[in-house]
């Protein structure tokens, strides 16, 4: 894999080490490459490896995979996420459980910060601080709209996943891949894969090979995908009767979306209310999927899907946002009808 990246005017990777006096303040880093991503990581011996917040299989699942990766290097390691409190129902079997750190206890000061499947410094939550505790810091990801936030940065844009970048890595760094870290990265690609439903011929190529480590593909996408507790189908009842379809929207393409109150939702983890948008999203007549979370007054994460013709990611990022042409979210302030006004004065 040759990682695609945006070119950058900062010192190169075998530069200067770079501090940050802040993670807001901090200019994007340098684009390295996954020898030079290997080399970090050699050179450190305390890392903290950071998932974004409301974690999802492909964020922790990847953050899991390097942690046991580094810590079978006998390195000092930390796997660490924001929000919530505790590791979700569907991914506490993902092996590596144990290097997941409380936020209080997270370290303040390491060699390294690594950060996975992050687009911008502020999926990080309350644990972007650590960023200006670090003497240097790695970003690894797959979306095309990242920020690009570290002293250093291994994005591929073409990756299906987090996951897969992170084989890719493993693979230049040496590193056997065993039942264990294939269980942790399958889990990052068949979530973000929606079950190889999409993606390029060679997610299927590292699924087999993940596979022929013995783990159970089947259980794992079962535990992650395809079981919710009973108060899951109340939840679902309610927001789906919240559905609306636009017909007119995106250009005559078609804008459907329903809300999540908290109402309905605050008894449930947080993958129950993500997987509401994967059956929103199978609207025929709608081009373009959103579901609306409330997570405070007047105060929303968006979940956005598109089929074939429409970027996302760029409406996304015009709302503060980012994500994939296909799949991007954002964060939204205001009442139900003007924040579905504003998505739609993006989408037109």
């Amino acid at each position: 894999m040759t990682p695609v990246t945006t070119p950058s005017n900062d010192s190169p990777s075998n530069g200067p080490t770079v501090r940050a006096s802040h993670p807001d303040a901090a200019a994007p880093g340098a684009p390295v490459d996954l020898p030079g991503a290997v080399a970090l990581l050699d050179a450190a011996s305390t890392v903290t490896v950071l998932c974004h917040v409301q974690p999802d299989a492909d964020t922790l699942g990847s953050g899991l995979a390097l942690g046991l990766a580094l810590e079978r290097r006998g390195v000092a390691v930390q796997v660490a996420f924001a929000a919530p409190a505790a590791v979700p129902e569907s991914m506490r079997s993902l092996p590596g459980g144990h290097l997941v750190t409380p936020v209080e206890s997270v370290r303040r000061e390491v060699d390294l910060v690594v950060s996975v499947d992050c687009g911008t410094v502020g999926r990080l939550g309350t644990l972007r601080d650590r960023l200006a505790g670090a003497t240097r810091t790695l970003v690894i990801d797959h979306h095309v709209s990242n920020t690009r936030f570290g002293t250093d940065n291994l994005i591929d844009p073409e990756a299906e996943a987090t996951a897969v970048v992170l084989t890719d890595l493993f693979d230049e760094w040496g590193v056997a891949v065993d039942a264990d870290l294939a269980h942790c990265l399958y889990a990052g690609l068949v979530t973000d894969t929606g079950s190889f439903r999409w993606g390029r011929p060679a997610s299927h190529r590292i699924a087999e090979r993940l596979l022929a480590t013995g783990i159970d593909g089947a259980a794992i996408t079962r535990e992650l995908l395809d079981t919710h507790p009973f108060g899951w189908l109340p939840m679902l009842s309610s927001v789906l009767a919240s559905a609306t379809l636009v017909p007119d929207a995106v250009h005559g393409r078609g804008l459907v979306y329903a809300f999540v109150r908290r109402a309905d939702s605050a008894h449930l983890g947080s993958e129950e209310v993500e997987s509401v948008i994967d059956i929103v999203r199978t609207t025929a007549e709608a081009e373009v999927a959103a579901v609306f979370k409330e997570v405070g007054h007047e105060t929303w994460t968006v979940s956005l899907r598109s089929k074939t013709a429409v970027d996302v990611a760029a409406a996304a990022t015009d709302l503060g946002g980012g994500g994939h042409a296909f799949a991007a979210g954002y964060t939204a302030h205001g009442t139900p009808d003007s924040v579905v006004a504003a998505l739609r004065g993006v989408l037109e």
